[in-house]
């Protein structure tokens, strides 16, 4: 998955300023993002492409100054379908789970799946259980 994942880094500037389609040798090594078509590479919307590039200048700028390396507001999403790429990783994300948004700090093993799995939906249902006193 490695080598798959550094041809995806390849790839994503590709995707997003459309300048020319990728290499049949970069679409065979994005087949491990599942049933979307390879051609077509994962699936994410560009709009938190753009701000976690944002973030991720604001965090290079603070390395360079010498000040703490904190992101100051997570990405605010409601895309459950997008699918983690490498330039989330280390960001802060606020997924929608329909109620409000749980947060969530991106790492290397989430690249691939999509933000949903990690925001989930339903609350575990709480029953009671059988007092020893009600016998």
């Amino acid at each position: 998955q490695k080598a798959a994942m550094a041809s995806l880094l390849s790839v994503v500037p590709t995707l997003t300023k459309r300048a020319r389609a990728p290499s049949t040798a970069q679409l065979r090594s994005l087949r491990f993002f599942g049933s979307r078509s390879a051609w077509k590479g994962p699936y994410f919307e560009i709009d938190l492409l753009y701000a976690a590039r944002k973030a991720q200048e604001d965090l290079q700028a603070l390395r360079r100054a010498g000040k703490a390396v904190i992101q100051k507001d997570a990405i605010r999403t409601q895309s459950r379908r997008s699918t983690i790429i490498p330039e989330f990783v280390g960001l802060r994300f606020e997924i929608h789970n329909g109620k409000d948004y749980k947060p969530i700090t991106i790492t290397e093993d989430m690249i691939g799946h999509k933000l949903g799995e990690f925001s989930p939906t339903r609350k575990r249902a709480i029953h009671p259980g059988k007092d020893a006193d009600s016998k």
